[in-house]
């Protein structure tokens, strides 16, 4: 990957609607070679999707959590018990003391408590610590800048 394709991937994590001829533009580039070098980063999984982000409080999904979930055995082929949990934005097997995090939006913290009853339904996991974020100060997705 160049700093052209950098540049590309940082344009369109600005907006992700920009058009080719803009991006063209501000990479250097026709639209035509443009338009060629994000399929390209499509195809090599470079971008994995388009997408529109959304203030969680306006769907009224304002409660955010992180929780660390405990098991009693190994959870790394855990990922589709997860992932049925729809409250469930990112779910990471991690190092340390608990086994699995998970980042959870939720409209209120009795619906939080209800998706700690179900995480305690999947195989293995023995406990939960939950950490409710009062503010999010920022965040951002990866720079292709930055190492």
């Amino acid at each position: 990957m160049d700093d052209i394709d950098r540049r590309l991937i940082a344009l369109l994590q600005e907006d992700a609607t920009t058009s080719y001829a803009a991006l063209g533009k501000g990479a250097g580039l026709s639209a035509g070679a443009a338009h060629e070098r994000v399929r390209k980063l499509r195809e090599r999984g470079v971008i994995r999707r388009t997408t529109v982000e959304v203030d969680p409080a306006a769907l009224d999904r304002g409660v955010l959590a992180f929780v660390m979930v405990d098991s009693t055995a190994w959870m790394g082929e855990s990922a589709d018990a997860f992932a049925a949990i729809a409250e469930i934005q990112e779910a990471h097997v991690i190092a340390g003391s608990a086994s699995v995090l998970v980042k959870v939006r939720t409209s209120t913290t009795e619906q939080l408590q209800d998706v700690l009853r179900r995480l305690y339904a999947i195989d293995g996991v023995s406990g939960t610590q939950a950490t409710v974020s009062l503010e999010t100060f920022f965040e951002r997705p990866v720079s292709p800048f930055t190492g």
